[in-house]
């Protein structure tokens, strides 16, 4: 693929993931969802029946990737790389995502005490052109899965946890970048990829779809 310049599109409002591009050099804009990508029907959240996290996960970040590239063309923006990521839980194969409210962030990290459970980020490139988005062109994927032990933890922790405010708009209603990395005992993977964003997936793929990182 022949890029117009060395810059791609980043469809994601976590701050966390551009962080985390910055980290490793890779120039970009945000393209953000107008109506964000909880609600936006074209990158629905919901988990399908049936549909394993590994499924989910990888479905969502191409849904937001392949809308990225969709607006991309809509909004008459230069044609470039779009880079979309999901990251969900894996608790004993059910789908745990971000917290509604602070009851259900309570319930989750009460659920996740003293245990192990697995982080999965999926990475998706897009290729962007101007003249449009070809339904049928692939887009390329990664998945990143990790293992993240807990200590066991007193209600009046987790009661403090969230009377913080970090659980929000987080998978799996803690962050290990922040106070919660004193909750966890062990992890085996990505650090990055339970952050949000896996550098070593991400610029591999960026890579191969002709980024140069």
């Amino acid at each position: 693929m022949t890029m117009l310049e060395p810059r791609i599109y980043l469809a994601s409002q976590s701050p966390r993931r551009r962080e985390l591009l910055a980290q490793i050099g890779v120039r970009f804009d945000l393209l953000l969802f107008r109506s964000g990508s909880r609600i936006d029907a074209a990158t629905c959240e919901d988990p399908l029946p049936g549909e394993t996290p590994d499924v989910y996960a990888l479905r969502v970040a191409a849904a937001k990737a392949r809308h990225g590239a969709q607006l991309q063309q809509l909004r008459r923006l230069p044609a470039r790389l779009v880079l979309a990521a999901d990251t969900t839980l894996d608790v004993d194969g059910e789908i745990v995502g971000k917290p509604q409210d602070d009851a259900a962030a309570t319930a989750i990290l009460s659920r996740l005490a003293g245990r192990t459970h697995r982080v999965l980020t999926a990475v998706a490139v897009a290729y962007g052109r101007n003249e449009g988005f070809d339904e049928s062109e692939r887009i390329e994927q990664r998945l990143s899965i990790s293992e993240v032990r807990f200590r066991s933890l007193t209600a009046a922790e987790i009661q403090r946890y969230v009377a913080s405010g970090e659980p929000r708009d987080k998978a799996g209603a803690y962050g290990i970048q922040g106070y919660a990395a004193m909750f966890i005992e062990e992890i085996r993977g990505s650090h990055s990829g339970i952050v949000g964003l896996p550098l070593c997936e991400t610029a591999l793929l960026l890579r191969e779809s002709g980024y140069p990182v």
